[in-house]
């Protein structure tokens, strides 16, 4: 049986990697987080000083730091894929709200998506693999096998960032929570470079009013048959 590349794409909070790490794991496939990735390299600026308020990044800084920057994913639990950054396990340092409100500007620089985006490609090698993201569909593999797009409405989106950084330990104003996921959504969807669409082959699904389960089963009616 051949092994598929698929691409899940879509909005900020649209559950994407969640749904992408239990299909892997339904498949027996490789899971990577692109976000993730473009989430490290954020938290790296930001602790090195790259990026300060307001929204200005040194860039020239963060390029030059750029080639000693080596991300890996390890699984630590079954069906979880963890980011480890220059050996250093950072999941929960990626995923604070400092670095939520960066990741768009940073993630815009043409030097971090080049150098990111070849990172990804050369981690499919010869296996199955499920990557979720922004543009997997339409830059990182266009021919992908099979290609998803995640939408669902701001608040719907923002309740669910929200009970999130809650359930981890943070305590963040719900408004905040909002204003950052449409603002993500401008800034991604405006950038020149790699701009957040919908792939023309891509399977729109809107999760707005779908649990996790429901939105599983949806993704495994695409599924060709010998899968």
């Amino acid at each position: 049986m051949q092994k598929m590349i698929i691409a899940i794409d879509g909005l900020a909070a649209t559950g994407k990697s969640t749904q992408a790490k239990r299909l892997a794991t339904y498949l027996k496939y490789r899971y990577i987080d692109s976000g993730a990735m473009y989430r490290a390299v954020t938290w790296f600026a930001l602790q090195n000083n790259c990026c300060a308020s307001p929204k200005q990044c040194d860039v020239n800084a963060l390029i030059a730091h750029l080639p000693a920057l080596q991300i890996t994913f390890k699984t630590i639990e079954k069906g979880s894929s963890t980011l480890f950054l220059n050996g250093e396990n950072r999941e929960k340092e990626i995923r604070g709200m400092e670095v939520s409100q960066w990741v768009s500007t940073v993630a815009a620089i043409p030097e971090v998506r080049t150098f990111l985006v070849d990172q990804q490609r050369s981690m499919v090698q010869m296996q199955g693999i499920v990557m979720d993201g922004r543009d997997i569909g339409t830059v990182v593999f266009p021919n992908a096998d099979l290609k998803f797009f995640f939408t669902a409405q701001p608040k719907v989106r923002a309740q669910r960032r929200y009970d999130e950084l809650r359930a981890a330990g943070q305590n963040p104003e719900y408004k905040v929570v909002l204003q950052n996921v449409t603002e993500r959504d401008r800034l991604d969807s405006t950038r020149a470079i790699a701009p957040l669409v919908k792939a023309p082959d891509a399977i729109e699904i809107d999760v707005s009013d779908l649990d996790l389960e429901a939105t599983f089963q949806r993704l495994l009616t695409h599924l060709p048959k010998n899968h």
